[in-house]
């Protein structure tokens, strides 16, 4: 599953990629027909918190509810079976790219204390953002556990 998240939902977008979903991102001032006709070009699902683009983009549409990337993703998740462990880590949270393994020069990059650290080391080739397994990985990874366990089972 493609997605297209409106303005709005940021966090929600960055929650999908760290997931491994390809999420882009509405840019600032599309309109509505834009992302309708950008959705329905990609194949992608159109993730809004606008009642009316919801509705005219059904059934490739999805009204999410709810404060907060959190609260969100758990309507997105009641509304569509989203797998949260897809491919943990594998995009870029800032631009969506599928991210490479790390080579010396992205390593280079690294504050010292990322260099202790096992790895995995990515990067991404369109940015050349580095990401390295530190808290803040563990946490996001502990966040989409729990956004797993509400993915109904067959």
């Amino acid at each position: 599953m493609r997605f297209l998240c409106d303005e709005m939902l940021l966090r929600l977008a960055r929650l999908l990629r760290a997931a491994g979903h390809d999420a882009d991102l509405a840019q600032d001032g599309q309109t509505d027909a834009e992302l309708l006709r950008i959705a329905r070009a990609e194949n992608r699902v159109l993730v809004t918190r606008d009642k009316r683009l919801a509705a005219a983009g059904h059934p490739r549409a999805v009204l999410v509810t709810g404060r907060g990337a959190y609260a969100e993703a758990e309507s997105l998740t009641a509304a569509l079976p989203i797998d949260w462990t897809l491919a943990p880590f594998s995009r870029c949270l800032i631009d969506n790219t599928p991210l490479r393994d790390a080579d010396p020069a992205d390593l280079r990059k690294l504050p010292p204390p990322a260099h202790e650290l096992p790895g995995p080391f990515r990067a991404c080739p369109a940015c050349g953002r580095v990401y390295w397994p530190g808290s803040h990985v563990k946490r996001l990874g502990e966040r989409l556990a729990r956004l797993a366990q509400f993915l109904p089972q067959a």
